[in-house]
Parts: structure tokens; sequence; C-alpha cells
């Protein structure tokens, strides 16, 4: 009988192919000034208190800034993503471009992706209507010069308004 020997396989080959750990559990996305100190308010901290690592973005964003590379970090480093679509989420293009990341990270599979649709029907939001459709007005006249940044935004509303989410009308 041939002896066959087992070889290990050293950790730093091993770590280089694994998934890195994440660091948050959730990471909220919201339209601070429709819902921060309502309903995301009430989700942080209940999530907090079951001990669950919860991203909140609790800065003041100001308009026509870019994108924070630590907001986009802390997409990648979550295992979910809870969306919470209001009335005004989508005249932001910094939760546009939330969106946009995590939809990027769900279809590589690094994210899960809940929706939760807060005094909004999942139908204006997946075909842009009502408010969703004036917010997508000004935008595109902002962005005439970069019709495709508009339609990725379209897209990814679209892409999270598909899947099963939570229906939010009274409290």
């Amino acid at each position: 009988m041939a002896s066959t020997s087992l070889q290990t396989v050293p950790s730093s080959f091993t770590s280089a192919f694994s998934k890195p750990q994440p660091e948050y559990d959730v990471f909220l996305s919201f339209r601070g000034e429709d819902t921060r100190c309502k309903f995301t308010d009430h989700l942080y901290h209940a999530l907090v208190d079951k001990e669950i690592t919860t991203f909140r973005d609790d800065k003041e964003l100001k308009m026509g800034e870019p994108i924070s590379l630590e907001l986009l970090e802390a997409i990648e480093k979550s295992r979910i993503a809870v969306i919470i679509f209001s009335e005004n989420y989508a005249s932001s293009t910094w939760c546009l471009e939330e969106l946009a990341k995590i939809v990027v990270c769900r279809e590589r599979g690094i994210l899960r992706v809940l929706p939760i649709f807060y005094h909004v029907e999942p139908t204006d939001v997946r075909h842009q209507t009502n408010t969703f459709k004036g917010a997508f007005t000004e935008h595109e006249k902002c962005f005439k010069e970069n019709p495709e940044k508009v339609q990725n935004w379209r897209d990814a509303l679209r892409s999270v308004a598909n899947l099963t989410g939570k229906l939010l009308k009274d409290g």
C-alpha cells in the first residue's frame, strides 16, 4: 500500500481567497430628512439593543458633494443592507449612489438586501412615479452630460424594488 502524506496549505494562501469577515451586520440606507429622527432612529436603536452591529451615517450630507469613501467601504463591510425608501429618497444623489453600490455588492454575492417602503408604494419606487418621478426629472436636468449615471440609479431602484420587502404605511 502506498502511503499518502497530507500537506497543509499555508494560512496566507487560503486567506487570500476567503471572503473577509464583515465589520457590520447591517448597513442602513435612508433619506435623513425623511426618517432620521423617526423610523430610522427607532430601527437603529432596536438593532443595537439586540447587539446587532449597525452602520448608520449620522453626518448631515451637503448637496453636490461626492459620496464619501467611508460610506462606500461600510457598504462593502456589511452583511445586510436595509434600504428605507421614503418619499424623498430619490431626490438625494447620495442615497442613489449608496443604492447603486448596494446593488453591485448584492450582485457580487457579498450583501443581502432588505427594502422597507416607508409611506411609499413599491410600485412608485419600481416605476419611478409620484415623488420619484419628480426627483428623476431634476436629476436628468442636472446630469444631462452623464445620462448613464441617472439610468444606473433608475436600474438600481427597479432592481431593489423588485425584491420582497416590508411596506410600512401606518405607525
